[in-house]
């Protein structure tokens, strides 16, 4: 396979893989990725209205967040292994041409059918997010890949954490159909600056869609470093998810008695948490990988004591959700800045295969803490967040103790996450 991790400059001075990136394309990464991912997240906080215009269930109406899960869970694995093959600068443009054709018939949608079978394409479509950050981090060089990676990542958790607040206001003030109205603008706008800005690369490697896939299974399977940081991820977003998914029956409830609207702005909470994963990304630079992953991991399972006081002190509610969104976004920065030291060529393959994990992982945590709340309540909720984290916990420093991790055949003579020096 052709390594494209080492090129010059492009046409027009444009940056070419692992030469850098000016302040201003970070920006543009960063913001892209988090137009991007919120497409996935904008029918939320709306559901109920598309319920009442429609007449249908909510049990229907919950088909739309499904639909566009599953389409993003096959765009993970089938359309994030091509940022490896096809040319970026044309290909991501045109992935967002698709997402916002697919916004537009949402927007118009005759019927709850139409609205769900499209949110299919919607949800395929997001993922271009994950195309973008392993191409941020074969831009960056070694010296900044981390910080690099924590600041398009502070925008891809921004646009997830957002999206809702976003969605619930415009529908406030218009209706449901605007929403996707705007999110069709401004993917397409989005999608004209990629293919302005995007530096171009050198010849792909001449790979087959079939073995391609293959690869990223082959990599799965022999690099242990990147088993053990999906497993860590995976459990971060398992937390993540389950508390997610069961806010809302608690703030509706008493004694906060919240509206969809209200809810949604607690979304600005978890935002300023994203912004530690610019810390995260200059530590990981530093080669703080032990200790980050180890407090990240126990910041997850501390988080859970205050969001379960929360449930009768919106003080501590804050102070939880903050805190766990530090833990699960640090700890997501550490992980995606190691595994993409492996291989230069293939990091959008290792990303596929990192987040197809991770968003099962987000899936398994959403279905157990909507389990357990139906038949433990909010305490049942936290018991599992903080499990969870304290089995990342502990992972974490078995890992410490084993040193330094032998590299794979894929990673030979990388650097493994566990450096003895500057730790």
């Amino acid at each position: 396979m052709t390594d494209t991790s080492r090129t010059g400059a492009g046409a027009g001075g444009t940056p070419q893989v692992g030469s850098g990136m000016s302040p201003g394309l970070v920006l543009v990464f960063a913001v892209a990725c988090g137009l991007s991912v919120a497409n996935l997240y904008y029918a939320q906080p709306i559901l109920d209205d598309i319920t009442r215009s429609f007449g249908t269930s909510q049990g229907e109406a919950g088909l739309v967040v499904t639909l566009s899960q599953i389409g993003y869970a096959l765009g993970l694995a089938f359309l994030v292994p091509l940022g490896d093959l096809l040319t970026r600068r044309r290909f991501l443009p045109a992935v967002m041409l698709l997402t916002a054709a697919g916004m537009v018939v949402s927007a118009v949608a005759p019927s709850i059918g139409v609205l769900i079978g499209v949110a299919l394409v919607v949800g395929f479509g997001s993922t271009v997010a994950q195309m973008l950050v392993p191409m941020a981090a074969s831009l960056a060089d070694e010296a900044t890949r981390g910080r690099v990676i924590g600041q398009v990542m502070s925008g891809l958790l921004l646009g997830i954490l957002l999206a809702r607040t976003v969605s619930g206001l415009v529908a406030g003030v218009t209706s449901w159909r605007a929403v996707y109205v705007l999110a069709a603008v401004v993917t397409l706008v989005m999608a004209a600056v990629l293919r302005r800005v995007l530096p171009g690369e050198s010849a792909r490697p001449s790979i087959r869609y079939g073995a391609l896939l293959g690869s990223t299974v082959t990599l799965f399977r022999t690099e242990g470093l990147l088993r053990r940081r999906i497993l860590f991820g995976a459990l971060g977003m398992a937390a993540f998810s389950a508390f997610w998914t069961t806010m809302a029956f608690v703030l509706s409830g008493s004694p906060y008695h919240y509206g969809a609207a209200t809810i949604g702005l607690f979304g600005l909470v978890g935002a300023a948490g994203a912004l530690c994963a610019n810390v995260a990304g200059r530590w990981a630079d530093r080669g703080l990988t032990r200790a980050t992953t180890l407090a990240f991991a126990a910041l997850v399972a501390g988080s859970f004591l205050p969001l379960w006081l929360g449930r009768h002190g919106l003080a501590m509610m804050i102070v939880g959700i903050l805190v766990l969104d530090v833990g699960v976004q640090g700890l997501q920065v550490t992980n995606q800045s190691i595994i993409y030291r492996l291989a230069p060529g293939a990091r959008s393959r290792i990303n596929s295969a990192y987040m197809v994990c991770y968003f099962v992982g987000g899936a398994l945590g959403s279905a157990a803490g909507g389990w357990l709340y139906a038949t433990h309540r909010w305490a049942g909720v936290c018991v599992l967040g903080a499990v969870i984290g304290t089995v990342a916990t502990v992972l974490a420093v078995v890992d410490a103790f084993r040193g330094r991790a032998p590299a794979g055949p894929v990673g030979a003579g990388v650097a493994d996450d566990w450096p003895t020096a500057g730790d």
